[in-house]
């Protein structure tokens, strides 16, 4: 009979076949020498290399600690997670990346704040090795923007690599939305919480599996789940152009009146026109956007598909 741990490892993988020897080892080390009762939670999202068989070949030489669960395709990390969350059993879960940037060393001092009250633990990087110049100030501009656009405290230079306890994932697991930012919603919970600040280290091999693009869109899906600040910037272009357009209507009408100016610049009335089209066009686009997403909750489809689970 399979006891039931009390600490969750839930890690979502993704062509990782190059890290998840040394990934178990290190686990392994550190939480037997926590000496709680654990399982890691290896969620395979639709890898494409031998990811999902070496996570075989480990359940098979280790069902006591680790779960395998096999997604019918790629569903995205953020998914990915949904579902190791909604899998796993502890009273707690531990929530990191397989590509070792963030040390499972760092794990018994979230357990150490956990074990005094704290509901959320979450990782700081104080120092981020081996990014590139860019992507550091991205980051710095993504916290910033969506922390002035919402009301919710996200922490700044905070990733996926936290501690959750049963409350919180009890919570994050009733929430049905699709587009999920699973950062805001840790925030949004409002449980008690507390920063551990740690060395990001380089990726130990492999490339990374978020593009500038997907970069692009989970900023995107970060700011219209938890913000209507695109719509209410929309909505107040719309009336600064309506404004500037009622001055320059009771301009030309007293031109007409008063004055024997002409009224000339056509070139000028062109671009204005054209420029205000496409101003229209993006607020629809933007609108259509949420209605999407409105669209993609209400037909209410399950959030992945399982192809597989080792270690029931």
């Amino acid at each position: 009979m399979r006891v039931e741990p009390e600490i969750s490892i839930v890690i979502p993988i993704f062509n990782e076949e190059a890290v998840i020897p040394e990934l178990f080892q290190r686990l392994q080390a550190v939480m037997e020498g926590v000496g709680r009762r654990f399982e890691i939670v290896f969620v395979d999202d639709g890898s494409r290399d031998r990811s999902f068989a070496l996570l075989e070949e480990i359940y098979r030489a280790h069902p006591e600690m680790t779960r395998v669960v096999a997604l019918s395709r790629n569903f995205g990390h953020q998914l990915a997670l949904t579902a190791g969350l909604r899998f796993c059993r502890g009273r707690a879960a531990v929530v990191m990346d397989a590509d070792l940037q963030d040390p499972p060393e760092v794990i018994p001092e979230f357990l150490r704040y956990w074990e005094e009250g704290y509901q959320i633990v979450y990782g700081v990087r104080t120092e981020r090795q081996g990014e590139t110049l860019f992507k550091k100030a991205t980051a710095r501009w993504f916290y910033k923007l969506i922390r002035a656009a919402t009301s919710f405290d996200i922490p700044e230079n905070a990733g996926d690599f936290y501690l959750l306890d049963r409350k919180v994932i009890d919570v994050l697991n009733a929430l049905k939305e699709r587009h999920r930012f699973l950062r805001g919603l840790i925030a949004w919970t409002g449980y008690r919480r507390k920063a551990v600040a740690y060395t990001r280290h380089p990726r130990r091999a492999g490339r990374t599996k978020y593009s500038l693009w997907k970069m692009l869109t989970f900023s995107w899906d970060a700011m219209t789940s938890f913000s209507f600040a695109p719509l209410r910037f929309v909505s107040w272009m719309g009336g600064v152009f309506a404004a500037g357009a009622f001055v320059y209507i009771i301009i030309v009408i007293y031109q007409k009146l008063f004055t024997d100016t002409t009224i000339v610049g056509w070139a000028s009335l062109m671009a204005v026109i054209l420029f205000l089209g496409g101003v229209q066009l993006l607020s629809i686009g933007l609108i259509g956007e949420y209605i999407a997403r409105i669209g993609d909750d209400v037909k209410a489809r399950p959030l992945y598909a399982v192809r597989e689970v080792l270690g029931e």
